[in-house]
C-alpha cells in the first residue's frame, strides 16, 4: 500500500464527504512548528479541525487507535496557532475521520469513512 497516495485519497473522500454534508472546506494540511492538521472546515457556527486517520482492514490498530495523547496534544496546539494566526472567532471542534482501506477480489482499493464528531 502506497502510504502518501492511500492518505491523499483518504483526506479527499473526507472533503468529498465533509463538502457534501454542507461542511465548507477553508484549509487543508494547515502546519505549523507543532503539527498538521489535514483538514480544517466550517460548519453551524463551529471552526472543525479534523484529522483523517487511514488503515487497512484488519490491521493491528485503528484508525482511532492511532490518534494518541501526544497526536491530540499537538492538534490543538496547531488549532490554536491557525485560530491566533486568523482571528477567527467561531467556536472549534475537533472531529477524526477513520478511513478504512480493503481490496475487492479485483485488487481494487475500496474506501470506508466512519467520521466521528467531537472525538476529542
Amino acid at each position: 500500500m502506497n502510504l502518501g497516495a492511500t492518505g491523499k485519497t483518504a483526506e479527499d473522500k473526507t472533503a468529498a464527504f465533509l463538502r457534501k454534508n454542507g461542511y465548507k472546506i477553508i484549509k487543508r494540511n494547515y502546519s505549523c512548528r507543532f503539527g498538521e492538521i489535514d483538514i480544517i472546515a466550517e460548519t453551524g457556527g463551529f471552526i472543525v479541525f479534523v484529522e483523517v486517520k487511514a488503515r487497512r482492514e484488519n490491521a493491528l490498530v485503528s484508525p482511532i487507535e492511532a490518534v494518541d495523547r501526544a497526536k491530540i496534544s499537538r492538534i490543538i496546539l496547531t488549532a490554536e496557532d491557525y485560530i491566533s494566526k486568523t482571528g477567527c472567532e467561531l467556536q472549534p471542534r475537533f472531529d477524526i475521520a477513520q478511513v478504512t482501506v480493503s481490496e475487492d477480489r479485483t485488487g481494487r482499493k475500496k474506501y470506508s469513512l466512519n467520521y466521528m464528531r467531537n472525538a476529542f
